[in-house]
């Protein structure tokens, strides 16, 4: 594949996707196709284990391309934002494996959602992060208004989008917005050790825990126990399981197949 706004690399089932977009990789209309292009990639890659957004550039994300939404309609602009901007944020979030948002600079509005919309998230320490939506006369469109209250609870996430503050990476990391702090130069080393942390475990197990926990968020716990024991359901038949009891009693490390 060939992008003009991002880079795309597959090293070992470790999908790194950068934002490329001079200067601040603000969400126009082609930044945005080609990571929803992305997205449609890695679902039909079976060899994808774990995503890892970054920016090439200084900062990860400025939000909306505001310019470019000067010259909408008030039709245009619902059009957009639900389908364009939610609908690639929305993919990001349904990816049925691990994403890691390695965070730097500035993520603002849109750049925020992209970054909630991930599994995990790392901030290098000179992070500036907010929603800054309501200072604009909108409110967040990508999932902001319904991640961050699920993520850090309905009060503190309330404050983020009310006073469309600007937070620091320590204080995201107090908040729970994000799961680590990082230094700029080693931001990308950190969000690598994560995923390979999570590559060196079983496909598919991590594919249907991840489905498991995301599908008993929303429900009761007697739902959310069905739901869990249908994905241990669907992994005893693979052979990656067999695998891990063979190498067990092998005392070595699975060879995982993604069976």
């Amino acid at each position: 594949m060939e992008f003009k706004h991002i880079t795309y690399a597959n090293d070992n089932g470790i999908i790194t996707i950068g934002l490329n977009r001079p200067k601040v990789n603000a969400l126009n209309r082609d930044l945005l196709g080609e990571l929803s292009s992305a997205c449609d990639h890695i679902k039909g890659d079976h060899s994808a284990r774990v995503v890892i957004f970054r920016s090439e550039l200084e900062h990860f994300c400025a939000g909306a391309d505001l310019k470019e939404r000067q010259n909408m309609s008030e039709s245009d602009v619902k059009t957009f934002v639900k389908q364009v901007i939610g609908g690639t944020i929305h993919k990001i979030g349904n990816l049925t494996i691990p994403t890691i948002a390695a965070v730097n600079g500035i993520a603002y509005g849109g750049g925020c959602e992209l970054a909630l919309a991930c599994d995990f998230r790392i901030f290098s320490d000179d992070v500036k992060i907010s929603l800054r939506e309501t200072a604009l006369g909108i409110i967040p469109g990508a999932g902001g208004t319904q991640r961050l209250p699920r993520l850090i609870g309905y009060s503190n996430a309330l404050l983020w989008i009310l006073t469309a503050r600007i937070f620091t990476a320590q204080e995201s990391l107090q908040y729970g917005v994000c799961n680590a702090v990082a230094g700029a130069d080693t931001l990308h080393k950190e969000a690598i050790k994560l995923a390979e942390e999570i590559n060196a475990n079983a496909p598919i197990a991590i594919r249907l825990a991840k489905k498991a926990v995301r599908l008993g968020l929303d429900v009761s716990l007697k739902d959310g126990l069905e739901i869990e024991n249908e994905c241990y359901n669907d992994v005893i038949p693979t052979r990656d399981r067999v695998e891990a009891l063979k190498a067990f009693n092998e005392k070595r490390k699975p060879k995982w197949t993604n069976t």
